[in-house]
């Protein structure tokens, strides 16, 4: 009887790129993976800026997404592991985003405004 032994080389990330409906990955392998973000909710809901904000942590073994509080390993991907965040979570995550930028809009001073009738077209007065 002969038994299969197989040698698993790790693979770490070298590069990431984002679109705007997927997530791929340069492996060191050489290989390129790619996923659709809709597995990775708050990659999907973060903005291309707060996407494309990402760092190597662990040696390539990881990738950190500190605007998203997102963090996803090579593993996980290569296995296709979709996220194993509860939809509660999500929810609060989302819910904590909308209030973040509501405190983050300022209201426009009355200082700023313009009386009424002083717009583009107000007739003008000789």
């Amino acid at each position: 009887m002969s038994s299969l032994s197989l040698k698993m080389q790790a693979v770490n990330a070298l590069r990431v790129t984002l679109t705007e409906d997927s997530l791929a990955v340069d492996l060191s392998d050489g290989r390129t993976v790619s996923v659709p973000l809709v597995w990775y909710p708050r990659l999907l809901h973060g903005s291309p800026r707060e996407r494309n904000n990402w760092r190597l942590i662990a040696g390539g073994e990881g990738i950190h997404w500190p605007d998203l509080d997102e963090d996803l390993s090579v593993e996980g991907i290569i296995l296709g592991r979709a996220s194993g965040e509860s939809q509660a979570s999500l929810k609060r995550w989302l819910e904590s985003r909308e209030a973040a930028a509501r405190q983050h809009r300022v209201p426009k001073s009355k200082a700023n405004r313009q009386p009424p009738g002083a717009g583009r077209h107000a007739a003008r007065q000789v």
